[in-house]
């Protein structure tokens, strides 16, 4: 099981833009998301990487991407954006079986689900995920698949109160169980790639028991 630090920031964003400059002017380094978990049916691998930080109100994450197309066709919040070019954050920052899933494609449109497992997941309201700050370098408008190369990247201002079924208080000196992921079910080149592995036969990320850990600065 794979496990990660992560820092405190020492100046709070106001912006999603921000982040990179600030995670910069603090080194904080980044992990990659490079598990080809299914290696034989979805042999493609783009280059991922991703970095995490937090302060009092909010996590902050940002992703970098290198991938043969991108996609970003969910025009709305909530919608499948599994099936554009797509980064994803799991995690359970509550002491019981509840995990959130964060998934946002390579134009900031997002989705926030929250339950037990796969199934029956209760969507985030339009109230938590406008709260959400998203910069890319793509902008915000939707597009149907390009091919080519492209080098993208995407960051995110997570309040802690995205994860709205719990009241969770700042994450200073806790241990939580997260993973993180870049799918694009809908490319030409389809993959499911993880941060810390999943030993199954068929693609899913809803496993938390394949979930790493993350302390908390």
């Amino acid at each position: 099981m794979k496990t990660l630090n992560i820092q405190k920031l020492h100046q709070r964003p106001s912006a999603a833009a921000m982040i990179p400059a600030i995670m910069d002017s603090q080194k904080i380094a980044f992990e990659t998301i490079s598990v080809a978990n299914w290696r034989e049916q979805y042999p493609y691998t783009p280059q991922v990487r991703f970095r995490m930080a937090h302060d009092e109100a909010a996590v902050y994450l940002h992703y970098c991407v290198s991938e043969d197309s991108v996609r970003a066709v969910a025009t709305e919040d909530n919608g499948r954006v599994w099936e554009d070019s797509c980064c994803e954050f799991f995690s359970q920052p509550a002491d019981d079986d509840t995990y959130y899933n964060i998934e946002c494609n390579c134009a900031g449109t997002i989705l926030v689900g929250c339950g037990k497992g796969r199934e029956g997941r209760e969507l985030a309201p339009l109230s938590v995920l406008e709260k959400i700050d998203r910069w890319s370098t793509f902008g915000r408008c939707p597009f149907e698949e390009r091919m080519g190369t492209y080098d993208w990247q995407l960051a995110l201002i997570i309040p802690l109160s995205t994860f709205f079924q719990h009241q969770i208080k700042p994450l200073s000196g806790r241990t939580i169980r997260a993973n993180f992921y870049k799918c694009g079910d809908a490319l030409q080149k389809p993959h499911f790639l993880s941060w810390n592995p999943i030993d199954i036969e068929k693609p899913d990320f809803h496993r938390p028991d394949f979930f790493g850990e993350l302390t908390f600065e």
